[in-house]
């Protein structure tokens, strides 16, 4: 970034000033807690899964130069862009388009449908991890051998026999064990037969849910330490995975695979790229944008959490293709043709982790770690939607936040019954949105975060590169298949009635706010449009709700006087009589409590004395030294030996000469 020199004798403003008077939002207690929270919503079970899937099917390493090329000017400026938002405004998807454009917020309800939409499915797919972590606690895995009930006779090993033949009828034990005990999809016989719900896939599901909602029950509070394991448990895991894979047989041959470019289908691997890297960095979802709410005013990790994305993903291909030149060389074959279709994570993988030594150990960490990474990016999603919604309705959700999160999470768990059928199969996608403020108005409240603004890197990549590279990543839609099943007509059309769905909230918004809104047309366009910004002291943006410069702070209060010497040792009787400790004297009690003496209880009002020696109070009595109600020991200065004349009925005192032995 390029550096903006500030205004002279300006500060950074804070979240508050800019807020004006908006009730106060929680932060993370630790920059860490935000840092593994992003990190836990980025790195999910796409840079595990799905990343070296798409590379192996487009070229190997042929794929990683598209992929960081659509990373550095296509995701992470969108990254950034949306962490930006996110930390200005201090609100989630749906209020924060009162900030940029008032007549969009039908956006932000996008975003929340498409979120449930995702949870919905995304965490089946958890729920099967954690079948499959349950089913490695024996000492033999269940899907190593074709000894089991649900296997066929075509099932075939290649680890139980020396030469077998391999035709293409031929199933392996994980294979069947994922088709036809798990999803059992051999009891279907097509989208118009939905099945019955497996009681132990719904058990594993309940289970997800009941762990996310007591992770989500009370905000961030609880969030934030949830990710200190599920975030960081991941990277343990690939480390130990990596060190076990590099040892086995053939293991050079799947890195070479993955690092030698196939030069051939570098010209049509780049819709693929835009898309995986889109999906894994997650812009757009909101997620990032209700994350960083919650952030102090002045934080910058854009950078930081999006290179932890990419290299996370760039180390998990080494674990996968570790493992697949393994596979490659046990089968006599190429390690292109070990893993055909998106069958990597709960067949390829889990067959090779069935012949090692320990199979059972490697199991329960791959899995374990599988959930994780799918636990973190639920939080993140359905936060998104949590924040939307309660900044949106603070009256009616924000007294009741632990009811409306166990609604919503009951809401995710019912929608996702229809996920365990027997039809149902795994699919991605991802929703890109676009944000409608200024360039200039942005970059000055990036200024105002961070005391400088974005270079000429990330502007250019806002207004040209990543647009243009969302809608590359558009252009192809492959068909959608299934193993050997090829979904009919009806149901793609379906699926597409679907995802539209999610974008009916924005037209339909936009006719409620033209019809709803009182006022002349071109007063309606006006506030539909986005609101005025305009530079406030110091250079800096005044936020638009308020339109007028926020009030200075009070002025801090000044400082209590500093006791006397005396008064501080509580020895200030021992100097009434004695002129040379006068110049060390209080003239007056100490207006706060002292740290010495406590304060005495209140006497009735007529009776408390305004001093240690105040007038009205008898010679004899002034004598002892005692003290004042106000405080701690304090005395006046010494009073005349004669009183003024023309002052009748004031008591006189002798003047008496300095005691040089005192003190």
């Amino acid at each position: 970034m390029s550096a903006s020199p500030r205004p002279a004798g300006s500060e950074t403003p804070q979240a508050g000033s800019l807020l004006g008077q908006r009730d106060p939002r929680d932060t993370w207690s630790k920059k860490a807690d935000f840092l593994l929270s992003v990190v836990g919503f980025a790195v999910d079970l796409g840079n595990i899964w799905r990343f070296p899937y798409i590379c192996y099917q487009n070229g190997g390493g042929a794929f990683l130069i598209p992929y960081m090329l659509m990373a550095v000017f296509g995701g992470v400026p969108l990254f950034y862009m949306e962490l930006a938002l996110g930390q200005f405004h201090r609100v989630g998807a749906i209020p924060i388009w009162k900030y940029i454009c008032p007549i969009f917020k039908g956006i932000g309800f996008s975003i929340c449908v498409i979120n449930l939409y995702v949870a919905f499915y995304y965490n089946t797919i958890i729920a099967w991890a954690l079948f499959y972590f349950c089913s490695s606690f024996a000492r033999t895995l269940p899907w190593a051998s074709c000894s089991n009930p649900w296997n066929t006779p075509s099932c075939l090993s290649y680890f139980e026999a020396g030469n077998v033949s391999w035709t293409n009828l031929s199933k392996s034990p994980a294979e069947e064990f994922y088709m036809r005990h798990v999803l059992q999809v051999q009891n279907s016989h097509g989208l118009s037969d939905v099945g019955e719900i497996r009681w132990q896939l719904l058990l594993c599901l309940f289970l997800i849910f009941t762990t996310v909602y007591f992770s989500l029950w009370k905000g961030i509070k609880t969030s934030g330490k949830v990710v200190w394991v599920t975030a960081t448990l991941p990277y343990v895991v690939l480390l130990i995975l990596l060190i076990r894979g590099a040892t086995l047989p053939g293991a050079w041959r799947g890195i070479v695979f993955y690092l030698q470019p196939d030069w051939q289908k570098l010209r049509s691997v780049w819709v693929d790229a835009a898309a995986q890297v889109f999906f894994s960095l997650g812009p757009g979802f909101g997620v990032l944008l209700a994350l960083a709410s919650y952030n102090p005013f002045n934080n910058n990790y854009a950078i930081v959490t999006s290179l932890v994305n990419c290299f996370t993903s760039f180390l998990s291909g080494f674990v996968i293709f570790t493992v697949l030149g393994y596979m490659a060389e046990m089968r006599h074959m190429d390690v292109a043709e070990v893993a055909k279709g998106p069958s990597l994570l709960f067949i390829t993988y889990p067959e090779a982790l069935a012949n090692m030594t320990g199979s059972s150990f490697f199991a329960i960490l791959f899995f374990l770690m599988m959930v994780t990474l799918g636990l973190d990016s639920t939080f993140g999603g359905l936060e998104a939607v949590i924040t939307a919604l309660m900044d949106e309705y603070p009256q009616a959700l924000g007294k009741h936040r632990q009811l409306f999160v166990l609604g919503l999470i009951a809401l995710c768990f019912l929608g996702s019954l229809a996920t365990l059928t027997n039809v149902w199969a795994l699919s991605d996608g991802w929703t890109p949105w676009t944000s409608f403020l200024g360039m200039q108005q942005f970059c000055s409240d990036v200024r105002a975060m961070l005391g400088f603004g974005p270079g000429l890197y990330w502007q250019v990549c806002w207004r040209v590169v990543s647009p243009a590279t969302l809608a590359v990543s558009l252009l192809d839609q492959p068909p959608l298949v299934l193993f050997d099943y090829e979904y009919p007509a009806w149901s793609i059309r379906l699926g597409h009635l679907i995802g539209a769905s999610s974008f009916l909230c924005i037209p339909t918004y936009m006719v409620y706010k033209l019809v709803w809104t009182p006022g002349s047309l071109k007063q309606v366009r006006e506030r539909g449009s986005p609101p005025l910004h305009w530079a406030g002291e110091g250079g800096f943006p005044v936020h638009p709700l308020t339109l007028t410069p926020p009030p200075p702070p009070p002025p801090p209060p000044p400082p209590p006087p500093s006791p006397c010497l005396l008064c501080t040792a509580g020895l200030g009787g021992l100097g009434r009589g004695s002129v040379r400790w006068r110049p060390l004297l209080c003239r007056r009690c100490h207006p706060r409590r002292g740290w010495l003496f406590p304060r005495r209880a209140p006497r009735p009002a007529g009776r408390r004395p305004d001093s240690c020696f105040s007038p009205g109070v008898p010679k004899r009595a002034a004598r002892k030294p005692r003290l004042c109600w106000a405080g701690p020991p304090r005395w006046l200065p010494a009073r005349p030996a004669v009183s003024p004349k023309g002052a009748p009925d004031e008591p006189q005192e002798k003047s008496r000469p300095p005691n040089n032995a005192s003190g």
